[in-house]
């Protein structure tokens, strides 16, 4: 909708976690750079922690990136699952097929694929997003899978990934063997104002933007102390205040429309704007559209009244006329 009025070959602010838009922050670097270590190293845990929003998957499908070409990986997202149907899964991921009914055939199967790979001076990486939601006997179960060893290296490399509670988790007393075996721990930290700036400006770069700096400072300064450093929440309010922009025909995002966004957002409405003094002609098509809806109902009375006594009264006329005149 606003792409063509602001110059954009396509939207600079997707929710989705498109890798080409990743900006990297010193944090994200150094976050990213400890997970190439890790599995290129053969850590065996990884563990990489970060608030909701704070670009993890994102990170992920830039590490898949650079991983693919050596490794297979399996990419496990959804982390309700028990744990034979995340082993079912990471089977299936890795091309594992005919790996037989039970858990023992399964693990089987895999430990033989690990064993190929290794012979063959190939890695093998487990993702699995969103760890915190794991069940506690379920990640005791995924430990083992860490005993898929040579004498030298771990045959699988396992990334743990998510929020703050994942921390917690693994703090429990019934998971200290899982804690001692984590080799590298990695955090995401929340965006500076600076950085925020600079991450508005590389997705708007990325997306075709002629012009950068579309979000005045005092848009971007609202926009970091409301999303609070979190890439996700910045993308949203962003991609409100270029809709809002739009339809105010607003060349640059100032602070007004941010505040718009924001409570659009918080209250799910939009804020009326306040009424313009005559002259410009977005505040004409107003008054004339307004005007016209009265003076439809006003010559509707007159229609009725001329039925009635078959006759139209001129003063009435006159003012209908009058109403028409718009300036």
């Amino acid at each position: 909708m606003y792409l063509t009025f602001y110059g954009l070959a396509e939207k600079p602010f997707n929710a989705t976690p498109d890798p080409r838009f990743l900006y990297m922050t010193p944090g994200h670097r150094e976050a990213l750079a400890q997970l190439l270590y890790g599995t290129q190293e053969r850590k065996g845990f990884i563990v990489l922690i970060g608030k909701v929003g704070t670009g993890k998957t994102t990170l992920l499908h830039a590490l898949w990136q650079r991983l693919k070409e050596q490794s297979a990986i399996s990419f496990v997202v959804n982390s309700t699952l028990s744990f034979d149907g995340i082993l079912e899964y990471i089977l299936a991921d890795l091309g594992i097929t005919s790996a037989g009914e039970s858990r023992a055939q399964r693990l089987i199967a895999l430990n033989n694929f690990l064993i190929k790979r290794e012979r063959e001076g190939q890695n093998t990486v487990l993702i699995i997003d969103e760890a915190q939601n794991l069940e506690v006997a379920t990640l005791e179960q995924i430990r083992l899978l860490s005993n898929f060893e040579t004498p030298t290296s771990k045959l699988l490399q396992i990334l743990l990934v998510g929020q703050p509670e994942l921390k917690t988790r693994l703090d429990l007393p019934e998971l200290r063997q899982l804690k001692q075996r984590v080799g590298l721990r990695c955090h995401i930290p929340p965006l500076t104002v600076e950085e925020t700036r600079a991450y508005i400006r590389t997705r708007l770069r990325i997306a075709g933007a002629r012009d950068l700096g579309l979000f005045a400072d005092s848009a971007v300064d609202r926009i970091s102390a409301y999303a609070r450093g979190i890439p996700r929440l910045i993308n949203i309010v962003c991609d409100h205040c270029l809709l809002f922009g739009y339809a105010d025909e607003k060349r640059r995002i100032d602070r007004q429309i941010v505040n718009q966004a924001i409570e659009y957002l918080e209250e799910g409405t939009r804020p009326q704007p306040k009424l313009r003094k005559l002259g410009g002609s977005r505040t004409r098509l107003v008054l004339r559209w307004s005007i016209g809806s009265f003076v439809v109902t006003f010559a509707s009375a007159v229609a009725a009244l001329a039925l009635k006594s078959h006759i139209v009264p001129q003063g009435l006329i006159q003012s209908v006329r009058q109403f028409l005149v718009i300036p």
